[in-house]
C-alpha cells in the first residue's frame, strides 16, 4: 500500500463509513445529550426488582439503552482510532467512556437484588416465554447463587479489588518503564531493547544477534526476579482469596465457572498435549536441520527458516486471495464479505497517528467493522481472514439473537478468526507451485500450532502449577517459580533445543498471568478452528450448516456445548487426537520437501 501520511490523503474506498452509525458528528452529539437525560432512569428500579412486571420492563430498558450507548461507544472509539492526536476525538471519546462507567455504577444494583429471588421465582422467570430472551442472564443468576455473599461481605470483596489488581497494575509498571532492557549492537549500531525491538531482533539473520538480544532483554528481568515473583505471589494469592471466600474449592474452579466451561476441557487440554510432543519436537530437529545452527536456542525459534517467501500483493488482490480462500464457507458467508469490502465496513491503510494493529468491532443494529493497518505482506493476508471471521461471527450472532444473548463467550470468541486462518492457508497450499513458498507456509502453519496450541498449553500448565501450590500452602519463591517453568519448558519444547539459563525467567514477563486461567483459551480456540476447517474441507455443505449454526448462537448457550453444535466436544480426546495429527501430517508434508 501507498504510505499516506494523513486520513485526508486516503481515497474513500479505503475508509470505513462511521456515518452508518451517525450521520454527522452533531448527530452523535444529539444523541449524546439524549442519552445523559434518559440514563438516569435506571435508578428507578432499585429496590423494584422483585416483580415479573418491573423485572421485564427493566431488562427492555436496559436493552434499548445497551443499544444506543453501545452505538456512541463504537463511533467514539474508532473515530478516536482514526487519529489518536485529534483533540476533539480524544474528548468525544473520554466523555462516552465517562458515561459508559456512570451506566455500570447505575445498574450495579441489578444482579444482587435478582440473586435476592428465591430459586423458584428465577426458574419461574427462566420458564416464561416473555423471558425467552433474558433467559441466559437469569440462568446465570441462578447458577451463581450459591457463591453470592451477603451484601456486606460482597462490599468487603469488592473494596478489596481496589487493592488486589494492584499486583497486576505494578507489573505493568515495571514492564512499561521501569526495567531497563539496555542495548545491543546490530550491524555497527547501537540499539535500545524494548518489547517492540526485542521481537524484529529474534527475526535477524545472525544469530549472534537473536543471542544478545535474548541475553540482554533477560537480564531486565533477571534483576527484578525477586520483585516480580513476589508480584505474582501476590495475585495467585488474591485468586485464591475470593475462590475461599465464594465457597469455591480453587482458584481454577472459580474461574472456570464463571466462564461456563467444564473442568473436563482444562485437563483434556493438558493430557492430550503431553500425549503429542513427539511431532513437536521432531520440528524442532527440523528447524535445527535446515537452519544449520549447532545448538538450536530458544531464541531462534521464531527466525523464518525459508527465506524470500513472503507472499507480496496490494491490498486489492488480498481480498481477492481470501474470499478464494474462504470459498467453501458458500455463498451467503461470501455475499457479506463482499459487502464488507465493498460498502466500506473495513478502514485500511496506516497513517502515523492512527492506532495500530488490528481489530472487529460489531455494532448492534447496524454492522460490524473492521480496522487495519495493510502491508504487502502474507501475515497481513491472514489478517485480514482472522478480522473478518470475527466480523462475520458478530454478523451473525447479532442478526440471530437479541442484544442480551448476541454477545459470545471469550471462550469461542478466536475459533471463527482461526478457522479462516486455517482454510486461506489450506487454499493457498493447494494452489502454490513455488516449493520455497509452499514450504515458508508448511513451517507458518506449524509455527501458528508451536506457539498457540503448545505454547499456550504450557503457559495454562504452569498457571494450575503455581495456583495448586498456594492453595497448598507452599511459598512461590522466584526459585520455585524457575524451577518449574524450565521443567515445563525443557518438556514442552524437547532435547532438540538448547534450554539455557535465561529461559527459567520467561514466567516473569508474561502479563497474562496477572489474569488467571485466560492463556488456556487460546489453544482450545485453535484446536476448536483446526478441526471446523477440516470438516468443512472434508463434509461440505452438511458441515458448513452446523459451524453456521454455531456462529448464530452468540452467547445463547454455554460455549463447551456451543461448539458441541458445530461438531466439536472438547470434553472428549477426538478434538486433541484430530489437531496432533495435522501437525504430524504438515510436518511430513515439510520434510519430504527438504530432502
Amino acid at each position: 500500500m501507498e504510505q499516506y501520511k494523513n486520513r485526508a490523503e486516503i481515497p474513500e474506498k479505503y475508509k470505513w463509513n462511521l456515518g452508518d452509525i451517525f450521520p454527522t458528528e452533531q448527530d452523535w452529539e444529539d444523541a449524546f445529550n439524549k442519552m445523559q437525560q434518559v440514563l438516569p432512569q435506571v435508578v428507578q428500579y432499585k429496590g423494584k426488582l422483585n416483580t415479573k412486571e418491573v423485572i421485564l420492563d427493566y431488562f427492555k430498558k436496559s436493552d434499548d439503552l445497551e443499544i444506543e450507548i453501545g452505538k456512541l461507544y463504537c463511533y467514539a472509539m474508532m473515530s478516536y482510532n482514526e487519529d489518536a492526536q485529534d483533540a476533539s476525538k480524544q474528548g468525544r471519546f473520554a466523555r462516552i467512556y465517562g458515561l459508559l462507567t456512570q451506566f455500570s455504577a447505575m445498574s450495579a444494583f441489578v444482579e444482587p437484588e435478582l440473586s435476592e429471588l428465591s430459586e423458584e421465582q428465577l426458574k419461574g422467570l427462566i420458564e416464561d416465554a416473555d423471558f425467552s430472551d433474558y433467559d441466559v442472564t437469569l440462568k446465570s443468576i441462578l447458577r451463581n447463587k450459591a457463591h453470592v455473599l451477603s451484601e456486606a461481605e460482597e462490599k468487603i470483596y469488592a473494596d478489596a479489588g481496589g487493592l488486589t489488581h494492584y499486583f497486576s497494575e505494578v507489573f505493568n509498571r515495571l514492564d512499561s518503564g521501569d526495567i531497563q532492557f539496555g542495548t545491543i549492537n546490530v550491524d555497527g549500531k547501537e540499539v535500545a531493547l524494548s518489547h517492540g525491538t526485542y521481537s524484529q531482533l529474534l527475526q535477524h539473520k545472525d544469530q549472534s544477534v537473536r543471542r544478545d538480544a535474548f541475553k540482554t532483554y533477560y537480564k531486565g528481568f533477571i534483576d527484578k526476579i525477586n520483585t516480580i515473583s513476589g508480584l505474582y505471589e501476590g495475585s495467585v494469592k488474591s485468586d485464591w482469596f475470593y475462590a475461599k471466600g465464594h465457597k469455591f474449592n480453587s482458584s481454577m474452579e472459580r474461574a472456570l465457572f464463571y466462564e461456563d466451561v467444564d473442568k473436563a476441557v482444562y485437563d483434556n487440554l493438558i493430557n492430550a498435549i503431553h500425549s503429542t510432543f513427539k511431532p513437536l519436537h521432531e520440528y524442532m530437529q527440523l528447524r535445527k536441520d535446515v537452519m544449520g545452527v549447532e545448538e538450536l536456542n530458544m531464541y531462534d525459534l521464531y527466525v523464518p527458516i525459508f527465506e524470500n517467501a513472503d507472499i507480496s500483493c496490494e491490498y486489492e488482490e488480498a481480498v481477492e486471495i481470501v474470499k478464494e480462500g474462504l470459498k467453501p464457507l458458500g455463498q451467503d458467508y461470501r455475499e457479506i464479505m463482499d459487502t464488507a469490502f465493498s460498502s466500506r465496513w473495513i478502514d485500511v491503510c496506516e497513517t502515523p497517528t492512527k492506532r495500530t494493529g488490528a481489530y472487529s468491532m460489531g455494532v448492534h443494529g447496524v454492522h460490524p467493522y473492521m480496522l487495519l493497518n495493510y502491508q504487502k505482506t502474507t501475515h497481513d493476508i491472514f489478517t485480514i481472514a482472522h478480522e473478518m471471521g470475527h466480523s462475520i461471527h458478530t454478523y451473525y450472532s447479532e442478526k440471530k439473537q437479541p442484544i442480551a444473548k448476541a454477545g459470545y463467550k471469550i471462550f469461542v470468541a478466536e475459533v471463527a478468526s482461526t478457522c479462516n486462518e486455517v482454510l486461506l492457508l489450506n487454499h493457498l497450499l493447494a494452489k502454490e507451485k513455488d516449493v520455497n513458498v509452499k514450504k515458508f507456509l508448511l513451517s507458518y502453519y506449524l509455527d501458528m500450532l508451536r506457539t498457540t496450541m503448545y505454547r499456550q498449553a504450557m503457559f495454562a500448565e504452569f498457571e494450575a502449577i503455581a495456583h495448586d501450590l498456594v492453595e497448598k500452602g507452599v511459598p512461590l519463591t522466584a526459585n520455585k517459580l524457575n524451577e518449574e517453568y524450565y521443567k515445563l519448558n525443557q518438556m514442552y519444547y524437547g532435547p532438540a533445543v538448547t534450554h539455557t539459563d535465561e529461559i527459567k525467567y520467561e514466567w516473569a514477563r508474561i502479563p497474562h498471568f496477572y489474569r488467571a486461567f485466560y492463556v488456556y483459551k487460546y489453544s482450545t480456540g485453535i484446536i476448536s478452528a483446526v478441526c471446523l476447517a477440516q470438516k468443512i474441507l472434508k463434509e461440505g455443505d452438511s458441515a458448513v450448516k452446523k459451524y453456521k449454526e454455531f456462529l448464530s448462537l452468540g452467547g445463547s448457550m454455554d460455549p463447551v456445548s456451543e461448539l458441541k453444535v458445530a461438531g466439536v466436544d472438547l470434553t472428549t480426546k477426538e478434538p486433541f487426537e484430530i489437531v496432533a495429527k495435522s501437525f504430524e501430517e504438515t510436518l511430513q508434508q515439510l520434510k519430504d520437501l527438504c530432502k
